[in-house]
């Protein structure tokens, strides 16, 4: 019956069972776990969020599936499941099962346009994110961090300093860590950080933070967003349910994070690298000075901090935005930046072998990102760069190499796309290798005393790694190496 998309029949189903699924797409409500018990669920995904989010429910009274197209000789913990009562379905997309689900969560890894998403929708069955579930079980208040770039470092910084005041703050999402995972243990005097990404709120409709912030936005993932436009709506879905109550952060230098405080009916707080503000934090020569509520004062010299470039300057800004608009006190958000010395994988010093520097930035998956990096390099470059093809252009990449790069090695299936973007702009010191090991080990052959060698690829991992860590981990391994 569900599959006819005849409007009369779907109101029928929701009278018949009165209206009860309606209550996942309440905006801004926050679901008891009554909610939840006796519901069937489903959830798509066996990686660390659909795991997490199959195992929140299940204690809480759903009863699940968990579905995944591994085969179940591929997933280790099969039996652990079936023995803690969650269903799986396993090898195929779940088309056929789909229609006896009260409500499906998906995995942030899995595309919103697979037929079985669009059945269910057609028949009214809610989809959401595991986000959104977490949330609607998160009984404190949230801090939500976004944007394409500086997501990580911002989200680590503000997790430490509401730690400083709220040691059981959670900091979760994309960052690594299950949302799903951590609500149990939260009470109403906690705090949670998330980042999100944009693939999280594909499907989030009541999530609302108390503070939101969008970093910075350029060209990423248009390989599953299909455009710009659908990108950025992604992002501002961040604020989408926040009202005059809450706080949203946002990049005044950035053009398209500047329009967004038209759209948001939270109370604005912007941060600026080029410019001083009449209202907000800025960046006045190498001093970061907060201009808000009446306070107008210097707050911490650039000097004092551990972490380098205008990129992580701004991060800086915007997370002590998200400080303020939480209420820390001044003195504690200046301690822990002077502590701070940023994340694994994200312009990270590894080691100097024969005077040669060499930095991890795994995390740089994308140009905007990978350009920041080149940026805060102050010695010459071999650069190490490719991989998953996420369907956007390198020019304003390559086009910085002149000067700055002395030689380029390439892998993965972006080699070839990234080499005709930069011959285009003149530069040709560039090699391409197979193998990531055998592109670290033709680094080091050309990287001479003085030199710096970075790994940036400007691309995804996906295809050679199983992630960014994984390719940052074996980048630091190897270059360990070198030293013995």
């Amino acid at each position: 019956m569900f599959a006819q998309s005849n409007l009369s029949i779907i109101f029928l189903y929701y009278f018949i069972r009165g209206f009860d699924v309606l209550c996942f797409k309440t905006p801004g409500k926050r679901e008891s776990k009554l909610e939840y018990k006796d519901k069937r669920v489903l959830v798509c995904g066996m990686a660390k969020s659909g795991v997490s989010a199959a195992k929140l429910l299940n204690t809480i009274g759903a009863k699940v599936t968990l579905q995944d197209m591994k085969k179940r000789e591929e997933i280790k913990e099969a039996q652990f499941f079936e023995n803690e009562g969650i269903s799986l379905f396993l090898g195929a997309n779940p088309d056929e099962i789909v229609l006896a689900q009260d409500l499906i969560v998906l995995s942030p890894g899995i595309p919103c346009d697979l037929s079985f998403i669009l059945k269910a929708e057609t028949a009214g069955i809610p989809v959401i994110s595991e986000v959104e579930l977490a949330y609607t079980l998160t009984p404190c208040p949230v801090t939500a961090i976004t944007g394409t770039n500086g997501k990580t470092t911002t989200t680590t910084l503000v997790g430490q300093i509401m730690q400083a005041v709220k040691p059981n703050t959670a900091v979760v999402g994309n960052i690594g860590v299950s949302y799903s995972g951590q609500v149990t243990r939260l009470t109403k005097d906690d705090w949670v950080v998330a980042e999100i990404s944009s693939f999280q709120m594909e499907k989030a409709k009541s999530f609302c933070p108390h503070i939101s912030a969008v970093l910075n936005i350029s060209p990423d993932h248009l390989n599953r967003h299909k455009t710009m436009g659908n990108y950025i709506a992604m992002k501002e879905r961040v604020f989408k349910n926040q009202d005059e109550k809450d706080f949203c952060i946002l990049n005044y230098s950035d053009e398209v994070c500047h329009k967004m405080a038209d759209k948001t009916k939270a109370r604005v707080f912007f941060f600026c690298s080029k410019e001083a503000l009449s209202q907000g934090i800025y960046l006045d020569g190498d001093m970061i000075h907060l201009r808000w509520d009446g306070i107008d004062e210097d707050l911490i010299s650039v000097h004092e901090l551990q972490v380098l470039g205008m990129h992580n300057y701004e991060n800086v800004m915007a997370a002590v935005a998200m400080a303020i608009a939480a209420e820390v006190p001044l003195d504690t958000i200046r301690e822990v930046l002077r502590k701070f010395s940023g994340v694994e994988h994200r312009i990270e010093y590894v080691a100097t072998v024969d005077g040669v520097d060499y930095y991890n930035d795994s995390k740089g998956t994308n140009t905007d990102a990978s350009i920041r990096a080149v940026l805060a390099m102050k010695k010459p470059i071999v650069l190490i760069g490719g991989g998953y093809d996420k369907g956007v252009s390198f020019d304003d990449w390559t086009k910085l190499f002149q000067g700055r790069v002395k030689h380029l090695v390439l892998i993965g299936v972006t080699a070839q796309q990234i080499r005709e973007s930069a011959e285009k702009f003149g530069f040709t010191n560039i090699s391409i290798c197979h193998t990531f090991v055998e592109a670290v080990n033709l680094c080091k052959e050309k990287a001479a005393e003085g030199d710096c060698v970075l790994l940036s690829p400007a691309c995804a991992s996906w295809g050679m790694f199983d992630n960014y860590e994984q390719r940052g981990d074996m980048f630091k391994e190897q270059v360990r190496g070198f030293k013995r």
